[in-house]
């Protein structure tokens, strides 16, 4: 079954229509409707012009003006350098792989936190203890490796040399 798209129309008054409610929506709704992954389009009421790219970059730029911005102003500066440069057309679609890649090394992060968090707290505290451990062991013995490798002078090892004291 083919999923329809929900309209929302945008009036000269900046008000949004849903169309699909019958009823006026603010723009903190429409981001509920993305973080709940409904397909929508915004268009202007008279013209029918797709307005939807401009409605989520107004969504971004009041979070970002709110608590911790994820854009830095370099991040910012480079994405504004690319428009009109000869790679313009290659940044989009990278800029989506990407951050689905993001998403799915997220998702299996949550999926093996998820199967750890099966476990008791002490099994867990008990294996974390236990790879702490090996790696302190693993790494005493690259020292003392290192240093008795560093101490031994070439062409000498296992000799049993004296040194006189005068």
């Amino acid at each position: 079954m083919a999923q329809t798209i929900r309209i929302i129309k945008k009036y000269p008054n900046r008000r949004l229509y849903d169309t699909e409610i019958s009823s006026y929506i603010t723009l903190e709704e429409v981001r509920q409707l993305v973080l709940d992954g409904e397909t929508f389009e915004v268009r202007d009421a008279k013209s029918g012009e797709d307005l939807t790219r401009s409605v989520l970059l107004q969504i971004i730029s009041e979070h970002e003006e709110k608590g911790q911005p994820m854009l830095s102003p370099q991040l910012l500066s480079q994405i504004i350098r690319f428009y009109g440069d000869s790679l313009q057309g290659f940044m989009g679609p990278y800029l989506e792989r990407s951050l689905q890649v993001f998403l799915d090394q997220q998702q299996q992060f949550r999926t093996q936190l998820n199967s750890l968090m099966g476990q008791t707290p002490w099994s867990l505290l008990n294996d974390l203890t236990e790879r702490n451990l090996d790696a302190w062991k693993n790494m005493q013995r690259g020292f003392l490796d290192a240093a008795s490798q560093a101490a031994t002078p070439p062409g000498q090892a296992g000799r049993g040399t004296t040194t006189k004291k005068p």
